[in-house]
């Protein structure tokens, strides 16, 4: 009797050090760690890129403002969110705090409103845009942009991975374990679909 309970408690412990085996490869560790490193490397590129525009701000600035001093408000503008870019604190906890991110969002768009104005803006300045100094900057300017476009898809795409491997079991299990959550991500901020209204 005494050796039948052994054999089945031998075969119990067995089980479940197979089960644990089993749950424990299939909490994802490995994606976790791939997809992570990932993410955190699509969020650079982000950064880069809209460093590179923040950048470029000061001497579009100084272009437009020795053509149309009388559009001050407008440069101010640009020369304020600009401001506002530099002192959100983009630190590696931006990618897990949904509130965090949502203020880098915030000011970055502050930032793409303003300077859609500015363009605006230049187009009562034929003089300004035919300048070869003001030709490179905007074209620099949109170079930026598009980079910046790719660079947040693949940073939404990277994002995307990481939480479907969050949420998915039994990864679900893992990311638990490890206080892995949901990263937010970028949206579109209400309105963005209408074109800046500038009154002349």
């Amino acid at each position: 009797m005494q050796r039948i309970l052994s054999a089945s408690t031998r075969a119990m412990r067995t089980g479940l050090v197979l089960l644990a085996a089993v749950v424990l490869t299939g909490c994802g560790y490995n994606d976790f760690q791939r997809l992570d490193e990932q993410t955190k490397a699509a969020w650079s590129e982000v950064l880069n890129q809209y460093q590179r525009r923040a950048d470029l701000i000061p001497n579009l600035v100084e272009t437009v403002r020795g053509f149309a001093r009388q559009e001050r408000e407008v440069l101010i503008g640009v020369t304020e969110a600009r401001d506002k870019v530099g002192a959100v604190q983009v630190t590696p906890e931006v990618l897990d705090s949904p509130q965090a991110f949502a203020q880098f969002q915030a000011a970055q768009g502050e930032l793409s409103s303003a300077l859609s104005r500015l363009m605006v803006v230049v187009e009562r300045y034929p003089e300004l845009k035919s300048t070869e100094g003001f030709r490179d900057l905007q074209a620099q300017l949109e170079g930026t942009e598009n980079r910046i476009a790719v660079a947040r898809k693949r940073y939404i795409e990277s994002v995307s991975e990481y939480n479907k491997t969050v949420q998915r079991f039994p990864s679900s299990i893992g990311a638990s374990m490890r206080s892995k959550s949901v990263r937010p991500t970028f949206e579109g901020a209400p309105g963005a679909e209408k074109p800046p209204e500038v009154k002349f």
